[in-house]
């Protein structure tokens, strides 16, 4: 594997409106980002990924861009960006931009000039089909709930659709127009010359279509089928686009960049982010992937540690084999809380954040923290559907409530699965509304936060921000570097509810066990002929040791890494 300079990095994401609010209009914005960079810095972070921030009408939560090459008002101006690149440059934190481009905003200027003449070059960026039979195009169904198909604005009374794979504000681009695809590398061209070290690319499978636009068997009583079925039908006319995406921005800037990217394989893998892949890695959306392969919140399984660890070290060996990087992650803006979704009631605290970090920050790639979930942010307590804002819970929400669900129920499974339990406000005192903001929070502060803050945990010695600290130390300390950066991943299999691998290095010198144990029951495993004169314990949590025969024990929760 050649080194990038991104290697041996950790990333941190940061959903702008939920961050820090600097002027009390109750939404997060660039200036409290700024005032948060020592936070970051403390942390441990060297990049750092902006959920978007470009102008929006906000239908989602700003994946809904109005104009690709500025900043929306409520987070601030390009002069406020500027400043946060060059302070966080200061740092040593480099700027990693959200890039949706797979859609934009039915306010953007593309679309209302497309609307406005439908023999217009915009028009070519969009797919405006006429339907069949008098009806939709095709039985699509968004990701948010009904077709994929909208009547043009403006054209209401002809047989002619716009598609959506996301909210019927949200058209979709046509990629397959060579005008379109200039505009897109412009845009991005835009950021990178402005100093932008890299990108995140939001819903890039969906960027293919199949032009004759055919049904697909029905996966729900609504005769309709999930839209993300149709992209993975099509995935060979994705190379062309994403290489001439890369030759034309990424690569000339030797750009970082991490590819939201569902349902891989060991090909896809090394078309995606191997040595000459199209991004420089994925996301490992594996969990996500395994509830959301159900249409529906009323569908979605339990995911339980055995379940996560499975797909964990499933990811790990399919990147291993293509020689290609993985960005493992617990959470982001698109999930709930980790602590509260892949760990049993027992642990859903500051013990089992500890342990879901420790399994988390020695995988091989690059690992991608989400904001509060170093300080073990849990799902937020949601009583009522008019609590949330994320038009995904809402449509499930009605979806359920169709389905003889109370509301009771239905508010309880929104509220476990719900994008918004990532965007309720960052926690950083036991001030009202949790210091984030001065004014009213635009969605509601956790339940906790008077004892669950950045505040009560900085600087204290065994909280869970402290254990980040040293979690990320431990990763970057020059003695195991490379062998956390580059050395080989291998599962180790003790027993159900036990989290643990290994990493070696490439010329065998060193070896590194990490192990965690969700079950209640106290865990005590022989490290047999594994132990040496030299068997040390880097870190541990929740009380876990090694004995001096060579015992590790680890309680309810324990975590511990050890140099073998």
């Amino acid at each position: 594997m050649q080194n990038k300079w991104w290697h041996g990095k950790v990333a941190y994401q940061i959903y702008p409106k939920s961050f820090c609010d600097s002027n009390g209009d109750g939404v997060g914005d660039l200036q409290g980002i700024i005032s948060k960079l020592d936070y970051l810095k403390a942390l441990g972070i060297d990049i750092l990924w902006l959920s978007p921030i470009y102008p929006s009408p906000f239908v989602d939560q700003g994946y809904d861009i109005s104009n690709y090459v500025d900043i929306d008002p409520s987070f601030g101006t390009l002069q406020d960006f500027d400043e946060l690149l060059a302070k966080a440059k200061e740092r040593g934190i480099d700027i990693v931009m959200d890039l949706v481009v797979n859609h934009c905003s039915s306010e953007h200027e593309w679309f209302k000039k497309a609307c406005a003449d439908l023999n217009s070059e915009e028009a070519g960026y969009f797919y405006f089909i006429k339907g069949k039979d008098g009806k939709v195009p095709n039985n699509l169904r968004s990701y948010f709930g009904g077709s994929v198909w909208t009547k043009i604005p403006g054209h209401e009374n002809e047989d002619i659709y716009y598609s959506h794979y996301f909210a019927k504000e949200q058209p979709d681009l046509n990629w397959y127009n060579p005008k379109l695809r200039e505009q897109v590398f412009k845009l991005v061209n835009f950021w990178i010359d402005r100093g932008v070290k890299g990108f995140r690319v939001d819903a890039i499978l969906s960027i293919v279509k199949d032009l004759s636009f055919p049904d697909l068997p029905a996966d729900d009583t609504d005769g309709m089928c999930h839209a993300a079925k149709m992209n993975a039908r099509n995935l060979g006319d994705i190379g062309k686009f994403l290489n001439e995406l890369k030759a034309k921005t990424f690569t000339p800037a030797d750009s970082f960049t991490v590819g939201e990217v569902l349902t891989v394989t060991p090909d896809s893998v090394k078309e995606f982010a191997g040595p000459d892949g199209y991004f420089s890695t994925l996301f490992d959306l594996s969990c996500r992937e395994l509830v959301e392969s159900h249409p529906h919140y009323r569908m979605f399984p339990t995911v339980t540690p055995d379940d996560f660890v499975k797909c964990v070290f499933d990811t790990q060996d399919l990147y291993q084999k293509v020689d290609a990087f993985v960005a493992p992650i617990i959470e982001n803006h698109d999930e709930p809380r980790g602590v509260s979704y892949y760990l049993p009631e027992y642990l859903q605290n500051e013990h089992g954040a500890k342990t879901i970090a420790t399994v988390l920050m020695f995988l091989r790639g690059i690992p991608f923290i989400y904001q509060g979930q170093e300080i073990g942010m849990t799902n937020t307590k949601f009583e009522s559907i008019d609590e949330f804002n994320d038009l995904y819970a809402k449509d499930e929400y009605r979806d359920m409530i169709e389905h003889g669900f109370t509301e009771e129920q239905a508010v309880a499974c929104c509220a476990r699965h719900g994008r918004d339990n990532a965007r309720t406000p960052m926690l950083w005192d036991d001030s009202p509304n949790a210091g984030f903001t001065t004014g009213k929070p635009w969605l509601r502060v956790h339940q906790d936060y008077k004892t669950l803050n950045v505040k009560s945990q900085f600087g204290v010695p065994g909280s869970t921000f402290s254990y980040y600290q040293d979690l990320i130390k431990l990763r970057k300390a020059p003695e195991y570097a490379q062998t956390m950066t580059y050395g080989t991943f291998a599962r180790v299999n003790i027993g159900s509810g036990v989290q643990a691998y290994t990493r070696t290095a490439l010329d065998q010198s060193q070896k590194i066990l990490v192990i965690a144990n969700t079950n209640q029951e106290e865990l005590r495993y022989s490290l047999g002929d594994l132990k040496t004169a030299n068997t040390k314990v880097l870190i541990s949590a929740n009380d876990a040791k090694l004995d001096a025969d060579g015992t590790v024990v680890l309680g309810c929760g324990g975590a511990i890494v050890l140099a073998l």
